[in-house]
């Protein structure tokens, strides 16, 4: 079986989907591997890293010849994109990576008329033999520690409390909203710098983990279901929005640093933080939107920039995965491994994707043609 590692080609994305670690993995399973010429460069991954690896290094045409299986990280660009990717790919041929389905719905078509089978690992159930595969808590969690990074980098204090000969420096308060991978490694971020921190969600599961961490859960009176089955947030009613904003409102005044990370699986972000928020908080305050991708929950945030609106600097960060993109494209690359080792069958040489199974059910969104090649 030919696998194929690509070179992303979207804006901001400079991770790659295997790394010489797991390719060496892949070769051991049986598998021949194919890497794109300078697909790990964004992430200190050299060409000849892979070679000595066992991987062959090509590009051009030839690249995706007889490729059974396509590793990407992003979803592949399309015609009305400017570059047809999809195009490329021999029919038969099975694609796994973050494949933004739930954002991008009308692409799954475009796999199917492709006669390609496409795998989205942003669906992985949230089961026990799924989480080795699970590509979003691997690249949330190093998203949330570097928010607070980003944001250190632009606020004009420092964050622990200091006992000087001059005077005592308060520690700075710190406010993640979204308690998901990316706000628990956000809160114990924080927390090891030395602020002050609190955190919000909507789901009450999240309480204990915020304070297992040390942190101050911000509670909203709530009689509502706020978890789907498969344990993500999702919309609430209006009466609980005003609730919330009025208490998230007040928090905002004696708050310095504030991460939201608050999404709803193929709806755009909820708005936490209005234009009226922002005018209560302290000059000098730094926020840090990591949902900007999908709407934002700031208003006035933009994607791929820093802006201030009334005197509160606002990050809208693109792909902060990317920006530690050795140690994302590590665990990226493991999670595909750990899924393509699960359904591997080492005497045919193929995947086994397999309806039956739950985690295929989840991931696989076009099926792949009997007999095309």
């Amino acid at each position: 079986m030919k696998i194929v590692v690509t070179k992303e080609i979207r804006p901001h994305e400079c991770r790659v989907a295997a790394s010489p670690e797991t390719v060496k993995k892949l070769i051991t399973l049986g598998a021949s591997v194919v890497v794109e010429k300078g697909a790990g460069l964004g992430s200190s991954f050299l060409d000849e890293d892979y070679v000595k690896a066992g991987a062959t290094i090509e590009s051009g045409k030839g690249l995706y010849k007889d490729a059974a299986l396509i590793l990407k990280v992003q979803r592949p660009m399309v015609k009305s994109e400017g570059t047809d990717e999809l195009s490329l790919y021999p029919k038969g041929a099975v694609l796994v990576g973050h494949l933004s389905s739930l954002s991008y719905p009308d692409q799954i078509s475009d796999y199917e008329k492709a006669g390609v089978a496409a795998i989205a690992l942003e669906r992985m159930p949230r089961i026990t033999r799924a989480q080795s595969m699970d590509i979003l808590s691997s690249q949330s969690n190093l998203a949330g520690y570097k928010a607070v990074l980003d944001a250190t980098s632009v606020f004009k204090r420092a964050l622990p409390m200091m006992m000087t000969a001059a005077g005592t420096i308060t520690p700075a308060r710190v406010l993640v909203m979204g308690a998901g991978v990316a706000g628990l490694q956000a809160i114990a971020t924080a927390r090891r710098l030395g602020a002050i921190v609190s955190a919000f969600d909507v789901r009450a599961a999240a309480k204990e983990q915020v304070e297992s961490l040390g942190a101050t859960f911000v509670e909203v009176e709530n009689t509502e279901n706020a978890e789907t089955s498969g344990g993500y947030a999702k919309e609430m009613s209006k009466d609980y929005q005003k609730r919330q904003a009025e208490k998230i409102k007040e928090v905002l005044t004696t708050t310095d640093i504030v991460i939201t990370t608050a999404l709803i699986p193929g709806k755009p972000a909820p708005k936490l933080v209005t234009k009226d928020m922002l005018k209560t908080m302290k000059p000098g305050s730094v926020i840090v939107d990591l949902a900007v991708e999908m709407g934002g929950n700031v208003d006035g945030s933009v994607f791929g920039k820093i802006v201030e609106v009334d005197h509160v600097t606002i990050m809208g960060p693109a792909n902060i995965a990317a920006t530690l993109a050795t140690d994302t494209s590590q665990l990226f690359a493991r999670n595909v491994y750990n899924f393509i080792a699960a359904f591997f069958n080492a005497e045919k040489k193929e995947l086994n994707l397999d309806p039956k199974d739950e985690i295929i059910q989840a991931v696989l969104l076009a099926p792949q043609k009997k007999g095309e090649k």
